[in-house]
């Protein structure tokens, strides 16, 4: 494979194991995690922080080795460990949007892998409607929330409303709605 076709690849690297993350996942990932990305950015004005889409490399054993992995949304507050396409300090907030080729190793290894390296939340979003919230406490995470999106007006158990706000930026808030939005539920 040319250099040129390897520049286009996604590709994730754990415990020395080099995952393949192509073929790209369906279009309904990428409107979830843009809105994600779009609302949290807006929250983030005239912060330090800065949110990242799929496109930041977090190296979350550096001192260790190269292991790195590509979180579709992550929020970083000490640029110092900025460096090219990557990132080796402990992120605020990451959020992983499954994918049929990627949903084992988003629940098991990767938030094993956000677990010991300190971040603080993370995110499971599935596009069927799921949102998992998983907090950090005492080193170890436990789930925080779970919804379900229902977005029939008429049914007695909509919740397209409900505003959930980001732990370390509680003046981020996005309703299940915005997160879905856009998007055909199944």
């Amino acid at each position: 494979m040319g250099l040129k076709e390897r520049e286009y690849l996604r590709d994730e690297k754990i415990d020395g194991v080099i995952y393949n993350m192509s073929p790209a996942p369906s279009f309904n990932h990428g409107i979830i995690n843009g809105n994600i990305y779009t609302i949290i950015r807006q929250g983030l004005k005239g912060s330090i922080c800065l949110v990242f889409m799929e496109n930041l490399d977090f190296k979350y054993r550096s001192q260790i080795n190269d292991d790195y992995v590509c979180p579709d949304i992550m929020v970083i507050c000490d640029r110092k460990h900025l460096k090219g396409g990557s990132y080796s300090g402990v992120p605020k907030f990451i959020a992983e949007t499954l994918s049929p080729s990627t949903a084992k190793r988003d629940k098991t290894e990767k938030k094993d892998i956000y677990e010991k390296a300190g971040v603080e939340e993370y995110w499971i979003i599935s596009p069927n409607g799921d949102v998992e919230i998983y907090y950090l406490e005492d080193g170890k995470y436990f789930l925080e929330q779970s919804y379900i999106l229902n977005d029939d007006k008429e049914d007695d158990e909509y919740n397209a409303k409900t505003e959930i706000c980001l732990k370390a930026f509680p003046n981020i808030k996005l309703t299940l709605g915005e997160i879905f939005e856009g998007i055909r539920l199944p």
